[in-house]
Protein backbone atom coordinates (compact mmCIF):
# COMPACT_ATOMS: atom_id res chain seq x y z
CA UNK A 1 0.00 0.00 0.00
CA UNK A 2 1.14 3.78 -0.80
CA UNK A 3 1.65 5.99 2.09
CA UNK A 4 -1.21 9.15 2.39
CA UNK A 5 0.74 12.02 1.21
CA UNK A 6 0.38 15.16 2.80
CA UNK A 7 -3.39 16.85 2.40
CA UNK A 8 -1.25 20.40 1.35
CA UNK A 9 0.61 18.58 -1.63
CA UNK A 10 -1.34 18.53 -5.12
CA UNK A 11 -2.65 15.53 -6.62
CA UNK A 12 -1.53 14.32 -10.09
CA UNK A 13 -3.62 12.20 -11.91
CA UNK A 14 -1.29 10.18 -14.85
CA UNK A 15 -3.03 8.65 -17.60
CA UNK A 16 -1.00 6.17 -19.66
CA UNK A 17 -2.02 5.72 -23.39
CA UNK A 18 -0.34 8.71 -24.81
CA UNK A 19 1.71 10.06 -21.78
CA UNK A 20 3.97 6.88 -20.92
CA UNK A 21 2.72 4.40 -23.66
CA UNK A 22 2.81 6.29 -26.66
CA UNK A 23 1.04 5.36 -30.34
CA UNK A 24 0.55 7.33 -33.79
CA UNK A 25 4.00 7.95 -34.64
CA UNK A 26 5.35 8.26 -38.06
CA UNK A 27 8.06 6.10 -39.29
CA UNK A 28 9.23 2.30 -38.48
CA UNK A 29 9.27 0.81 -35.17
CA UNK A 30 12.80 0.37 -34.81
CA UNK A 31 13.10 4.64 -34.99
CA UNK A 32 10.33 4.76 -32.26
CA UNK A 33 10.91 7.24 -29.51
CA UNK A 34 10.65 4.10 -26.80
CA UNK A 35 11.76 0.26 -25.21
CA UNK A 36 8.58 -2.37 -26.85
CA UNK A 37 7.65 -4.19 -23.61
CA UNK A 38 4.98 -7.48 -24.06
CA UNK A 39 2.18 -6.38 -21.60
CA UNK A 40 -0.57 -8.91 -21.45
CA UNK A 41 0.16 -10.15 -24.81
CA UNK A 42 -0.07 -6.60 -26.97
CA UNK A 43 3.49 -4.99 -27.49
CA UNK A 44 3.19 -0.93 -26.07
CA UNK A 45 5.67 1.56 -26.83
CA UNK A 46 7.12 2.70 -23.37
CA UNK A 47 8.53 6.39 -23.67
CA UNK A 48 12.43 5.94 -22.93
CA UNK A 49 12.92 9.01 -20.87
CA UNK A 50 9.16 9.24 -19.09
CA UNK A 51 10.46 7.35 -16.02
CA UNK A 52 13.47 9.98 -14.67
CA UNK A 53 10.49 12.27 -15.67
CA UNK A 54 7.73 11.38 -13.09
CA UNK A 55 10.20 10.84 -10.79
CA UNK A 56 11.50 14.28 -10.62
CA UNK A 57 7.62 14.76 -9.68
CA UNK A 58 7.30 12.66 -6.88
CA UNK A 59 8.62 15.38 -4.84
CA UNK A 60 6.06 17.61 -5.90
CA UNK A 61 3.02 15.92 -6.17
CA UNK A 62 0.90 12.89 -4.89
CA UNK A 63 0.60 10.92 -7.93
CA UNK A 64 -2.38 8.90 -9.10
CA UNK A 65 -3.15 6.26 -11.96
CA UNK A 66 -6.26 8.07 -13.75
CA UNK A 67 -6.18 5.40 -16.67
CA UNK A 68 -8.17 2.44 -17.98
CA UNK A 69 -5.00 0.39 -17.44
CA UNK A 70 -6.53 0.21 -13.57
CA UNK A 71 -4.42 -1.65 -11.60
CA UNK A 72 -1.94 -2.86 -14.85
CA UNK A 73 0.04 0.06 -14.69
CA UNK A 74 0.95 -1.04 -10.93
CA UNK A 75 1.80 -4.39 -12.04
CA UNK A 76 3.72 -3.92 -15.68
CA UNK A 77 4.82 -0.47 -15.31
CA UNK A 78 6.20 0.33 -12.03
CA UNK A 79 9.40 -1.42 -12.46
CA UNK A 80 10.37 -0.23 -15.81
CA UNK A 81 9.52 3.44 -14.50
CA UNK A 82 11.29 2.86 -11.43
CA UNK A 83 8.38 4.18 -9.24
CA UNK A 84 6.68 3.32 -5.80
CA UNK A 85 3.17 1.96 -6.20
CA UNK A 86 0.70 4.76 -6.82
CA UNK A 87 -3.24 5.07 -6.07
CA UNK A 88 -5.69 3.49 -8.57
CA UNK A 89 -8.80 5.26 -9.97
CA UNK A 90 -11.84 3.11 -10.48
CA UNK A 91 -13.87 3.53 -13.76
CA UNK A 92 -15.50 0.33 -14.44
CA UNK A 93 -16.66 -0.37 -17.43
CA UNK A 94 -17.24 3.49 -18.45
CA UNK A 95 -13.63 3.36 -19.97
CA UNK A 96 -13.57 5.13 -23.70
CA UNK A 97 -10.06 4.93 -25.36
CA UNK A 98 -9.90 8.22 -27.61
CA UNK A 99 -11.24 10.35 -24.62
CA UNK A 100 -11.33 11.54 -21.41
CA UNK A 101 -14.64 13.17 -19.81
CA UNK A 102 -15.39 8.75 -18.20
CA UNK A 103 -12.70 10.02 -15.78
CA UNK A 104 -13.62 13.14 -14.40
CA UNK A 105 -16.16 12.02 -11.72
CA UNK A 106 -13.32 9.26 -9.56
CA UNK A 107 -10.91 12.08 -10.02
CA UNK A 108 -13.31 14.49 -8.74
CA UNK A 109 -14.42 12.18 -5.76
CA UNK A 110 -10.41 11.59 -5.10
CA UNK A 111 -9.41 15.16 -5.27
CA UNK A 112 -12.06 16.81 -3.19
CA UNK A 113 -10.74 19.61 -1.31
CA UNK A 114 -7.10 19.81 -3.22
CA UNK A 115 -5.37 21.17 -5.70
CA UNK A 116 -5.19 19.10 -8.93
CA UNK A 117 -2.82 18.51 -12.18
CA UNK A 118 -4.30 16.24 -14.56
CA UNK A 119 -2.13 14.96 -17.39
CA UNK A 120 -3.64 13.42 -20.45
CA UNK A 121 -3.83 12.61 -24.32
CA UNK A 122 -7.68 13.08 -24.31
CA UNK A 123 -8.49 15.93 -22.43
CA UNK A 124 -11.69 17.78 -24.20
CA UNK A 125 -13.60 20.47 -23.67
CA UNK A 126 -15.81 18.98 -21.65
CA UNK A 127 -12.69 17.94 -18.96
CA UNK A 128 -11.41 22.01 -19.45
CA UNK A 129 -15.12 23.16 -18.35
CA UNK A 130 -15.03 20.45 -15.29
CA UNK A 131 -11.57 22.14 -14.88
CA UNK A 132 -12.92 26.02 -14.66
CA UNK A 133 -15.73 24.93 -12.34
CA UNK A 134 -13.80 23.46 -9.83
CA UNK A 135 -13.67 25.46 -6.93
CA UNK A 136 -9.86 24.34 -6.23
CA UNK A 137 -6.56 25.23 -8.40
CA UNK A 138 -6.85 22.95 -11.14
CA UNK A 139 -4.34 22.60 -14.51
CA UNK A 140 -4.83 20.32 -17.10
CA UNK A 141 -1.56 19.62 -19.26
CA UNK A 142 -2.47 17.98 -23.17
CA UNK A 143 0.42 15.65 -24.29
CA UNK A 144 0.54 15.00 -28.01
CA UNK A 145 0.15 10.93 -28.08
CA UNK A 146 3.06 9.93 -30.26
CA UNK A 147 5.48 12.36 -27.74
CA UNK A 148 4.13 11.86 -24.37
CA UNK A 149 4.86 13.61 -21.42
CA UNK A 150 7.96 15.67 -22.43
CA UNK A 151 10.73 18.35 -20.18
CA UNK A 152 8.16 21.13 -20.59
CA UNK A 153 5.57 19.42 -18.98
CA UNK A 154 7.51 18.55 -15.82
CA UNK A 155 8.77 21.63 -15.40
CA UNK A 156 5.46 23.72 -16.04
CA UNK A 157 3.81 21.01 -13.50
CA UNK A 158 6.97 21.91 -10.89
CA UNK A 159 6.69 25.13 -11.01
CA UNK A 160 2.84 25.50 -10.60
CA UNK A 161 2.85 22.85 -7.73
CA UNK A 162 5.25 24.86 -5.71
CA UNK A 163 3.65 28.06 -6.01
CA UNK A 164 0.43 28.07 -3.26
CA UNK A 165 -2.90 28.03 -3.93
CA UNK A 166 -3.86 31.62 -3.36
CA UNK A 167 -1.17 32.19 -6.35
CA UNK A 168 -2.26 29.99 -8.72
CA UNK A 169 -6.76 30.42 -7.88
CA UNK A 170 -6.78 32.90 -10.30
CA UNK A 171 -5.21 32.01 -13.21
CA UNK A 172 -7.54 31.41 -16.19
CA UNK A 173 -7.62 28.46 -18.40
CA UNK A 174 -6.13 30.85 -21.41
CA UNK A 175 -3.24 32.01 -19.01
CA UNK A 176 -2.79 28.26 -18.09
CA UNK A 177 -2.13 27.18 -21.97
CA UNK A 178 -0.04 30.00 -22.35
CA UNK A 179 2.56 28.99 -19.36
CA UNK A 180 2.67 25.50 -21.00
CA UNK A 181 2.93 26.58 -24.53
CA UNK A 182 6.12 29.20 -23.72
CA UNK A 183 7.68 26.35 -21.82
CA UNK A 184 7.11 24.00 -24.29
CA UNK A 185 8.61 26.57 -27.18
CA UNK A 186 11.28 27.00 -24.89
CA UNK A 187 10.60 30.63 -24.91
CA UNK A 188 10.59 31.56 -21.35
CA UNK A 189 13.31 33.12 -20.00
CA UNK A 190 14.85 32.16 -16.17
CA UNK A 191 12.55 34.65 -14.68
CA UNK A 192 9.60 33.34 -16.75
CA UNK A 193 9.13 36.64 -19.17
CA UNK A 194 7.69 35.42 -22.41
CA UNK A 195 9.68 36.07 -25.30
CA UNK A 196 7.00 35.60 -28.06
CA UNK A 197 7.66 33.43 -31.23
CA UNK A 198 6.01 31.08 -34.11
CA UNK A 199 6.57 27.74 -32.35
CA UNK A 200 5.01 29.18 -29.50
CA UNK A 201 1.98 30.15 -31.34
CA UNK A 202 1.90 26.86 -32.41
CA UNK A 203 1.69 24.48 -29.88
CA UNK A 204 -0.97 27.16 -28.78
CA UNK A 205 -3.24 26.11 -31.78
CA UNK A 206 -2.58 23.13 -30.87
CA UNK A 207 -4.12 22.92 -27.83
CA UNK A 208 -6.89 25.14 -28.98
CA UNK A 209 -7.34 22.38 -31.24
CA UNK A 210 -8.01 19.71 -28.75
CA UNK A 211 -10.90 21.62 -27.28
CA UNK A 212 -12.62 22.45 -30.38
Amino acid sequence: MSLAEPPDKPILAVDVDGVISLFGFEGPPEEAPCEFQLIDGMAHCISLEVGERLRRLVPHYELIWATGWEDRANDYLLHLLGLPELPVLRFGRSARFGSAHWKLTPIGEYAVGRRLAWIDDSLDESCHEWARERSEPTLLVPTESHIGLEDAHVDTLIGWADRSGADVAGESEDERIEAISLRMAGLEDEDGAARRGGRARALRSRFRRRLD
